[in-house]
């Protein structure tokens, strides 16, 4: 998006035209059978993906907002933007003033459904693409708008496309495969166990959306989306057929065909049938066309409303979380090393960027955009490096406070010795996913951010030492992060953790700590989540402190009813700078903590660095994790 500029901020895109053309197509019967009063456009694709390909940014495209999360609402008279704390200056930033900005979580905000039936006229039809709205949500929202007199009606052909004179390709890149070494677990077992848990509920069919989750069930990779390995694919497993939806010449590599074994005489339960892409919705018809009574075809309640209605309502087995998101999710011994692996690698390149940074901000020549770069080449450095996780947060002073915020031109700050510093950066190695935070200080950090930072990380201790039954879910860790800060009448408006995929998406479910959802699964041995809490100060700084931590089984004295406790390891081993902490507000517990992280970063971090070579970043390293002292 081409934005001029103002006054150091991006401006706004100008979307008066695109709207006009917008609300014309509305009531084009060349689109629609009737013309519809409202448009909903969600920031997903068809697989409700996070992280999108830029053909599937139809929200970003309309509005100019292009953060990862928020919907857009079109009437004849409104445009409004729902989106989350992460995203409220982001959004107000880049929208013009067409657009209203709802700013969800907030009490005074209405749900997108109160808000359309507050300013329709009676009887409206609200219309959406059938493919990228989720059945959970279109289910809400239908049953609200239906009790208030309207009808939310499936549009076939998506309208912003019809304007979007210049939408680019869909993406079809060449796929990775990945071997035993890496996964653990072969394709082949992974359908077995799968098949197992559809015969414990009695499912014929099981029809997989999310593009992770075929990633995952096939151990392949892609790169359709930036900073994802996935790619376009949709797959049904039935008892003892296997269909794999996905287009281009990509199954034609030998190396896939192979690692598929579709050149093998298999046992036919275990033979992959290829089809088009775009025949997913056909055959799913077909196959719910079929079905006797009392079968069942399982889809995910997030899978696209176009998909699930395909399936009669009598044979649809909806759940908030497939058996393969669930696996997925709880890592297997070669996963684990895998990411212990790549959280060393990316230890070791952030060790030699921030003695670099040290050495290069007092210049003033260091921009938050190069100090990105810099990030990224070295990581490229390190064994088996893909790409990107996703887009480095690079932000210094006030651009801290922006939580979500991605340098660009416009906005590009020098780094100096009198700002907070705050970089979120990961990478995906072919061995694993990461995803750090580091806040840091070049020159001498006032006694309010000290005293900030501090409040912070007695938080992320708080969540990693934590001691939890078995059984626990993350939601109930979150308040953990906060006390320190709630004691002192300050918070943070984001979640507190997520799940990190194994060289796979960097957010991804069941699991997560975070106040917003209470729908998580019970966090279990083998999970990774992020730790991550913050504190941001609009105008001023931001401040956040990440590690990605794998939860492990824990020794206790007692065990309540053999339920067996779990805790935290973390897998980042990156020094948390120590002339942040006010060591005044530690407990002696809390000291222990940070002297014993960096007595491990130090020991594994060290020896990579000197086997590498890396001779001046080990110094650093070995300043950096001097032990904390308490002056009397």
């Amino acid at each position: 998006m081409q934005s001029r500029v103002a006054g150091g901020k991006m401006s706004p895109k100008i979307t008066t035209e695109l709207l006009k053309q917008l609300r014309q197509v509305m009531k084009s019967p060349k689109y629609v059978q009737e013309p519809v009063q409202a448009y909903i456009v969600p920031s997903g694709d068809a697989h409700q993906s996070e992280y999108i390909a830029p053909c599937d940014c139809r929200r970003a495209f309309i509005s100019g907002f292009d953060g990862s999360a928020g919907t857009a609402i079109i009437t004849e008279q409104h445009a409004a933007m729902w989106t989350d704390g992460r995203y409220f200056l982001q959004a107000a930033n880049q929208m013009d003033n067409n657009w209203t900005l709802m700013k969800m979580g907030l009490k005074d905000t209405p749900t997108q459904e109160d808000w359309l039936v507050s300013v329709l006229p009676e009887g409206s039809k609200v219309g959406v693409d059938p493919f990228i709205i989720p059945a959970d949500q279109w289910k809400r929202m239908s049953k609200v708008l239906r009790s208030a007199g309207h009808d939310l009606v499936p549009i076939k052909e998506n309208l912003i496309d019809t304007i979007w004179t210049d939408c680019p390709q869909r993406p079809c890149k060449p796929l990775i495969t990945l071997d035993l070494s890496y996964t653990g677990v072969s394709w082949r077992d992974k359908i077995v166990a799968l098949r197992s848990k559809m015969a414990e509920r009695k499912v014929l069919w099981f029809v997989v959306t999310a593009l992770d989750e075929v990633a995952w069930l096939f151990n392949l990779r892609g790169s359709d989306v930036e900073y994802n390995p996935v790619f376009f694919a949709y797959a049904v497993i039935g008892m003892n057929t296997i269909r794999l939806f996905i287009d281009g010449d990509r199954m034609t590599d030998p190396a896939v065909r192979e690692h598929l074994q579709l050149d093998s005489t298999l046992e036919p339960e275990f033979k992959i049938q290829v089809m088009p892409y775009g025949s997913i919705l056909t055959e799913l018809q077909a196959v719910g066309a079929s079905l006797s009574p009392k079968e069942k075809v399982w889809l995910s309640d997030k899978a696209s409303y176009a998909l699930t209605e395909a399936v009669p309502k009598a044979y649809q087995y909806l759940t908030p979380y497939t058996p393969i998101c669930i696996a997925k999710a709880v890592k297997n011994v070669s996963e684990t090393e895998g990411m212990r692996r790549a959280h060393v690698k990316d230890a070791v390149a952030l060790c030699e960027l921030f003695n670099w940074l040290e050495k290069e901000v007092p210049k003033g020549t260091v921009t938050e955009i190069t100090a990105a770069d810099k990030a990224e080449e070295f990581r490229s450095q390190q064994k088996d490096f893909v790409e990107l996780s996703f887009a480095t947060i690079s932000s210094t002073g006030p651009n801290g406070a922006i939580i979500h915020y991605k340098p660009v031109p416009e906005t590009n700050r020098m780094l100096s010795v009198n700002e907070i510093y705050l970089l979120d950066s990961g990478a995906q190695y072919k061995d694993g996913t990461t995803d750090v935070t580091r806040t840091m200080h070049f020159g001498t950090p006032s006694a309010y951010e000290k005293e900030c930072f501090t409040y912070v990380l007695k938080g992320h201790i708080a969540v990693s030492a934590a001691i939890f039954p078995n059984g626990t879910k993350g939601h109930l860790l979150d308040s953990f992060a906060r006390s320190a800060l709630w004691d002192c009448g300050l918070d943070y408006l984001h979640g507190t953790g997520h799940g990190v995929g194994s060289f796979l998406n960097v957010h991804e479910g069941p699991c997560g700590i975070s106040y917003k959802t209470f729908a998580d699964e019970p966090l279990e041995a083998g999970m990774i989540v992020s730790d991550e809490p913050g504190y941001y100060e609009d105008g001023s700084f931001g401040i956040r402190i990440e590690n990605v931590v794998l939860v492990i089984p824990a020794e206790t004295k007692y065990n309540f009813k053999n339920r067996g406790s779990l805790t935290f390891e973390p897998l980042t081993l990156v020094p948390i700078q120590t002339k942040m902490i006010d060591v005044s507000l530690l407990t002696q517990k809390e000291l222990n903590w940070v002297n014993d992280y960096h007595q491990k970063c130090r020991e594994v971090i060290g020896a990579e660095l000197e086997r590498q070579g890396r001779l001046e970043a080990l110094q650093w390293l070995i300043r950096e994790t001097e032990p904390l002292i308490r002056v009397q």
